[in-house]
């Protein structure tokens, strides 16, 4: 049975669900496939272009190939090959091109909840190439598009506790964030998209190619830190969209206190199981949030409208995010 709008249940009790729906989003929202994007109500999208104040654009993709190395130890960066026919004509194609390889959406079929499945109890087997369920494309034929609010924990961590310590990969906390939220008077609302800044990016591709690889090697990236409080304060403040300028949006690798070891054995306790296939909350990495960061510290103000349409690939798993900020 599915919920009214603004009348979702918290998370508190959405734990207190029957059977597999415990702690889940399962049949709660009116489009099956759609995930926490559908707290963007109509109203919201409205209200958003209040946000655009000075007619400015920011791009929030890196380029495919900027990772090379990244982090992944399977995707590799893309190569760009041109072609032609005949002396007027050229043509274009990329060869070994991972979608997840550089500034990404993760779509709801990205992950599989080891103790319960795809979300909304997708079964395994729709779960395929050239098969809709849960594919990216249903978010490039209805674009997610809202309010998007910066957090800016790098600045905010340099300027009151130190600088994040991305060598030793950092576990952020929900303490972090919420006083990041605070001393930019940010006030969250329901459909937001939320851009955590912690210049991990900048960071990582400022480094030598030698210590890219160093890094890769030690598996160690800063990033969100894995709790059941961050979850319920996500799904709480109904946001629609999560999004770092990080590898994996949490921290790799997962604390040793994550309380998801149990539950997500195959991911070593990482909350990405139970943000998409448990609630349905897509999940944005390796944003490039650096010059937008910069520009909002100098204007003042920490929200923009945002357009995140992925690639229309039926049963992708993810996609670059294609992310514009307007300002």
């Amino acid at each position: 049975m599915t919920a009214s709008p603004g009348t979702y249940p918290t998370f508190a009790e959405l734990l207190r669900r029957e059977g597999k729906l415990a702690g889940t989003s399962w049949e709660l929202f009116p489009e099956k496939d759609r995930g926490t994007p559908s707290f963007i109500s109509r109203e919201a999208v409205l209200a958003a272009k209040d946000c655009i104040r000075e007619g400015v654009s920011f791009g929030l993709d890196y380029a495919a190939d900027d990772f090379d190395p990244g982090m992944s130890l399977k995707r590799g960066a893309p190569r760009h090959i041109i072609y032609s026919a005949h002396p007027a004509h050229r043509d274009d194609y990329l060869d070994g091109y991972y979608l997840q390889g550089s500034t990404q959406i993760d779509g709801l079929r990205h992950r599989r909840a080891d103790d319960v499945g795809f979300y909304n109890g997708t079964p395994d087997y729709s779960v395929r190439e050239g098969t809709p369920e849960l594919g990216i494309q249903g978010w490039a034929d209805r674009p997610i598009v809202g309010r998007g609010v910066l957090v800016d924990l790098d600045g905010y961590s340099s300027a009151h506790v130190g600088p994040i310590d991305h060598t030793s990969g950092q576990a952020l906390g929900l303490d972090l964030i919420l006083a990041a939220i605070n001393a930019q008077s940010l006030t969250l609302k329901p459909g937001d998209i939320l851009m955590l800044h912690t210049g991990w990016c900048e960071w990582f591709l400022g480094l030598a190619q030698e210590d890219k690889q160093e890094v890769r090697t030690s598996r160690k990236a800063s990033g969100v830190e894995q709790s059941q409080e961050f979850v319920a304060w996500a799904w709480d403040n109904q946001i629609a969209l999560l999004a770092a300028d990080n590898f994996a949006f949490e921290c790799l690798p997962a604390v040793a206190g994550s309380p998801f070891l149990e539950a997500a054995p195959n991911d070593n306790g990482m909350m990405h199981q139970q943000l998409l296939a448990k609630l349905g909350m897509p999940l944005g990495e390796l944003w490039r949030l650096g010059p937008l960061a910069r520009h909002m510290r100098s204007s003042g103000n920490w929200d923009a409208f945002v357009s995140i349409k992925p690639l229309n690939i039926v049963g992708g798993t993810g996609s670059p995010a294609n992310a514009i900020a307007l300002l």
